[in-house]
C-alpha cells in the first residue's frame, strides 16, 4: 500500500514539475518574441522533462513564438520522435543541436536555447567573435565556446562535434549561424541568453560608432568572475529576473500558460 502511494506521489510530483517547466518554457518563447530575437518560426528553446527518460520539450513546427503555449509544446526523444500525442509536427532538422546536449548522461544542462537573432548572427559572422568591451561581454570571457559552421545542422553525426565544441562552457557561438546557451533551469538559460544577446548588440553599436576599447585579459577575466559570482550567489540562478519577466508577459498576454 505504501509502495503504491509512493508511486502515485512520485507520478504526481513529476506531473507538477513538468507543468511548471512547460509554463516557464512557453513564457521564454513569448519573451524571445517580445525582445525581437525571432527568425520567423525557426530556432528552438528546449527543456528536458523530469523523469528517467531523455525526453524534452520543443516548439510545434509552424507556429509563431507568440502562439506557443504550455500545452502545445511537443515532447520528443533524442532521436526526434514524438513520444506523446500532439496536434503539431516538429522541425525534424531543428532538434539536432538540442539533442546533442539533452542526450548527455549526468549533465546538469537541462535547458538549451538557440536563436537566430540579427545581433547574434552578426557577431557569429565576425572572425573575432564576441569581444570583451562591456561588462555583459566579460560574463562570457572564460565561459564561451565556438563551433565552426557545418551547414544548417541536419546530420546526426554533428552532435558529437557540438558536444565537443561546448565542452564545459555554458554559452556557444555557432559561427556564421547564431547563439546558444545552456542551463539547469529555464530561468538560468534564458537570463544567460539575454546577457549574451545584449553583449552582441552592444558590440555592434559600439563598433559602428568608432574604435572599440578592448579590455585587457586580467580585467576582463576578473570582471567575468565577479559578474558570474554575483549571478550564482542566488539560490536559483536567474529566477528573480525571470519571475519579473513573466509578470511583464502576463500583463501583455497570459495565454502562454494554457
Amino acid at each position: 500500500m505504501n509502495k503504491a502511494l509512493n508511486t502515485a506521489e512520485y507520478a504526481d510530483n513529476l506531473e507538477s514539475a513538468e507543468r511548471k517547466l512547460r509554463v516557464e518554457l512557453a513564457c521564454a518563447y513569448r519573451l524571445v518574441d517580445y525582445f525581437g530575437w525571432c527568425e520567423l518560426i525557426y530556432a528552438h528553446l528546449t527543456a528536458r522533462v523530469p523523469g528517467p527518460d531523455p525526453h524534452f520539450l520543443i516548439n510545434p513546427y509552424g507556429l509563431n513564438y507568440d502562439e506557443i503555449t504550455a500545452s502545445n509544446l511537443v515532447k520528443i526523444d533524442i532521436n526526434g520522435h514524438v513520444v506523446e500525442h500532439s496536434d503539431h509536427p516538429i522541425n525534424e532538422a531543428g532538434f539536432i543541436i538540442h539533442s546533442a546536449i539533452h542526450m548527455l548522461e549526468n549533465s546538469s544542462n537541462h535547458v538549451v536555447m538557440h536563436t537566430h537573432s540579427p545581433a547574434g548572427m552578426a557577431v557569429a559572422a565576425l572572425k573575432n567573435g564576441l569581444l570583451p568591451i562591456s561588462m555583459g561581454a566579460t560574463m562570457f570571457y572564460d565561459d564561451i565556446a565556438y563551433h565552426d559552421y557545418e551547414g544548417p545542422s541536419l546530420y546526426l553525426d554533428e552532435r558529437r562535434r557540438l558536444q565537443s565544441s561546448l565542452g564545459n562552457k555554458r554559452a556557444l557561438i555557432l559561427r556564421n549561424h547564431g547563439l546558444m546557451t545552456v542551463g539547469e533551469t529555464v530561468p538560468e538559460a534564458f537570463v544567460r541568453l539575454y546577457r549574451l544577446e545584449s553583449a552582441c548588440r552592444t558590440q555592434l553599436d559600439a563598433s559602428a560608432a568608432g574604435e572599440v576599447n578592448l579590455l585587457d585579459h586580467d580585467t576582463a577575466s576578473k570582471s567575468g568572475q565577479d559578474v558570474n559570482r554575483f549571478m550564482e550567489s542566488a539560490d536559483d540562478y536567474g529566477q528573480l529576473e525571470f519571475d519579473a519577466l513573466m509578470r511583464k508577459i502576463d500583463k501583455l498576454d497570459d495565454s502562454y500558460r494554457h
